[in-house]
């Protein structure tokens, strides 16, 4: 199983932060965003990972990062996002990459506590389709909101007006490769992106997509209030 962190587009949000920097090079607490998730996927046993970066600054991830010997690994890759064409769109750039494996796909601005060991072991078990790390937050209109029906997810609203549920989709996700060729169907949204919430829905009909809820805390980086929160929960952890 493979690992790949999307930590492409301008940041314009966080600007003007982001204008001297890629927004995923910004410091949480003590150390740089991209940190935190290589340092979930090396804590789950994915060692080779591929970073998507894009924008005026992709040399300083080189700069940082090398070849991940300050993380155990032997090799970093990465690869280059022209534009801002979206989640799926960045993660179509993988393909080369995966080599018909499993993925798991982190969001570079994803900051949490929990350990995603448990879900990558079982999403090995689980051997075709994909799954999503679902967590509950006060804000579920910013994101794509999970509605379930039992024990299953029956659709992914993305930024719905009137949220059915507090339950989000977290950028944490696992899928097989068929990933692919979902993602080449797709067409773009009204923002002229290829959405992420698609590929998943695309998982959903086709009846292989489960789902685990994410421990502790969770947080995106964003906006200035999630960069915010999210140093704030690191420096929380971190000095605990």
């Amino acid at each position: 199983m493979k690992g790949v962190i999307l930590a492409g587009g301008l940041g314009t949000r966080l600007h003007p932060l982001t204008k001297i920097t890629n927004k995923h090079l910004l410091p949480i607490y003590d150390r740089p965003m991209i940190y935190y998730p290589i340092e979930k996927l090396v804590r789950a046993g994915i060692t080779d990972i591929l970073i998507v970066t894009g924008g005026n600054h992709a040399g300083d991830f080189l700069k940082l990062l090398g070849n991940g010997k300050d993380f155990g690994l032997r090799h970093l890759n990465y690869t280059y996002q022209e534009g801002e064409g979206g989640i799926a769109d960045a993660l179509s750039l993988t393909e080369y990459f995966a080599e018909g494996q499993p993925i798991i796909v982190i969001l570079g601005d994803n900051i949490f506590q929990g350990d995603i060991t448990k879900a990558v072991r079982n999403f090995r078990h689980q051997g075709e389709g994909a799954k999503v790390l679902l967590k509950e937050v006060e804000d579920p209109q910013r994101f794509g909101v999970a509605e379930l029906e039992g024990d299953k997810i029956v659709r992914i609203i993305e930024k719905p007006q009137i949220p059915k549920s507090n339950l989000i989709v977290t950028g944490v996700y696992m899928y097989d490769n068929r990933v692919f060729d979902f993602i080449k169907s797709l067409v773009p949204s009204e923002r002229g992106e290829l959405e992420i919430t698609d590929v998943n829905n695309a998982f959903i009909k086709s009846g292989q997509m489960t789902y685990e809820i994410l421990d502790g805390w969770w947080t995106d980086a964003g906006t200035f209030e999630s960069l915010y929160r999210a140093n704030t929960l690191a420096a929380k952890e971190r000095t605990a």
